[in-house]
C-alpha cells in the first residue's frame, strides 16, 4: 500500500509513524515548507492523551527529552487572586506529567522517528490536493487546509476568533520552573511558564473586535494591555524576545471528512486550541493507523475512522470554545467568575474533563 502525506507538521509526521509502524505501508510526507522542524512558532503542551499516543508510536521518551515536565496549573485573576490549582493535562491520579516543548522541537523529533520508521520526507514541495499518487491521501495540511475545500467546495470557512496571540520569551526572573500560570486579565487570558534553564515562556491571548496589523502590536501595546496585572506585566518588562502577532481561528464541524481515498486528520479537520491541537493529532495518527490495519479496504477504514473521531472531536472543540470564552469575559461577568471559578476548580472541575484524560 503506497500512502502520501500532505504536511509534515505533527499531525503528518505522527501518521507517517503510525501508518508505517502499524501498516507497513510505504509512505511519503510532502512538506511545503524547506524546513519545517527548527524553532517555528511557540510552545505547546502535550497533554497525557497526546503522550499516550506517542507511547503508541514508540517515541514518547525522544519527545519528553525535547522538553520538560509540567505537574500542575495555577489560575489567577487579574488581581493576583489564586482562582485554583489542578493537574496540567492530567488527572490527579495520574503519575504521567504533561510535557512542554517547543513546536519546532516536536516536529523535528516526530520527523527523525518517521524517517527511522522508514517513511520518505519531500520539503519544499507544494502539493495539489488531488496530485498525490497512491492508495490513500491524508491531508494533515493544516487549519488553512486547501484539501479540505477540495474535498467539499461548500465546506465552513476558517473565522476569526476574536483573540489574537503573542509569543515570547523573558530572562531575569526569579519565578519557580514546573508550573503552569494562566492569568484571565482584562483584555485576555496571559499563560506563562517558567522554564528549566531560568528563562519564562509566555503567550499573551488578547481579546480584539478586528484582527490586528501585526506590525501595530508592540510590546508597549501588551504591556498597556496587561497594566492591571502584576506578574504578566512584570514577565513582559522582562521580555528578551517578542514574537509576530497571530490572529487564533475557529472552524465550525465540517460535514465531509473524506472520500473513497482522502481524508483529513489533525487542525485540517478540526482546529481545537485549548492546549490540546497537537495531542488531538497524535491520537488522529494513531485512530487512523489502526483503522487501516483492520478495515478490508481504505474506503472502509475512512468511514470507521470518521466514526471513531468525529465525536471525541466535537466534545474537545465544544470545550474548546468555553475555554476560548472565558478569557474574553465582560467586567460584570469578570467579576462573577473571580467569585465562581475557585469553586468549579475545587469541586467540578475534575469531574468535567475526566472524559478526556481517560
Amino acid at each position: 500500500m503506497r500512502v502520501s502525506v500532505i504536511g509534515g507538521g505533527v499531525a503528518g509526521a505522527a501518521s507517517a509513524i503510525a501508518l508505517r509502524r502499524r501498516t507497513g505501508a510505504e509512505v511519503t510526507v510532502y512538506e511545503a515548507y524547506e524546513d519545517p522542524a527548527g524553532q517555528v512558532g511557540s510552545f505547546l503542551s502535550l497533554a497525557v492523551n497526546g503522550l499516550r499516543g506517542l507511547d503508541e508510536l514508540g517515541c514518547l521518551a525522544q519527545v519528553q527529552a525535547a522538553g520538560f515536565p509540567v505537574a500542575d496549573q495555577l489560575m489567577w485573576s487579574a488581581s493576583g487572586k489564586l482562582l485554583g490549582k489542578v493537574p496540567r493535562g492530567r488527572l490527579a491520579s495520574d503519575t504521567l506529567h504533561s510535557t512542554t516543548l517547543l513546536r519546532g522541537r516536536l516536529v523535528e523529533v516526530l520527523r527523525a522517528e518517521a524517517q527511522r520508521a522508514g517513511a520518505r520526507i519531500v520539503t519544499g514541495q507544494r502539493v495539489d490536493p488531488a496530485a498525490p499518487e497512491g492508495d490513500l491521501v491524508v491531508a494533515a495540511d493544516g487549519i488553512w487546509s486547501a484539501t479540505r475545500t477540495a474535498l467539499d467546495p461548500a465546506a465552513p470557512a476558517v473565522e476569526y476568533a476574536g483573540l489574537y496571540s503573542v509569543s515570547g520569551v523573558s530572562e531575569g526572573l526569579d519565578l519557580a520552573p514546573g508550573t503552569f500560570h494562566m492569568v484571565f486579565g482584562h483584555r485576555g487570558a496571559f499563560l506563562y511558564i517558567p522554564a528549566p534553564d531560568g528563562t519564562v515562556w509566555w503567550s499573551a491571548q488578547v481579546a480584539s473586535p478586528e484582527p490586528p496589523d501585526p506590525a501595530e502590536v508592540t510590546l508597549g501595546l501588551l504591556t498597556d494591555s496587561y497594566r492591571t496585572s502584576r506578574t504578566p506585566l512584570d514577565v513582559l518588562r522582562a521580555a528578551t524576545r517578542v514574537d509576530r502577532a497571530m490572529p487564533m481561528h475557529r472552524l465550525a464541524e465540517l460535514p465531509v471528512w473524506h472520500d473513497d481515498r482522502t481524508v483529513l486528520i489533525g487542525d485540517a479537520a478540526h482546529p481545537v486550541g485549548a492546549g490540546q491541537g497537537a495531542s488531538m493529532a497524535i491520537e488522529d495518527a494513531v485512530a487512523l493507523a489502526g483503522c487501516v490495519a483492520e478495515a478490508p479496504d481504505i474506503p472502509s477504514a475512512l468511514s470507521a475512522y470518521t466514526r471513531l473521531r468525529r465525536p471525541r472531536a466535537a466534545r474537545m472543540t465544544k470545550a474548546a470554545a468555553t475555554n476560548r470564552d472565558s478569557k474574553t469575559p465582560g467586567t460584570l461577568q469578570r467579576r462573577v467568575n473571580d467569585l465562581l471559578m475557585p469553586f468549579v476548580f475545587r469541586h467540578t472541575y475534575a469531574r468535567a474533563t475526566s472524559w478526556l484524560y481517560r
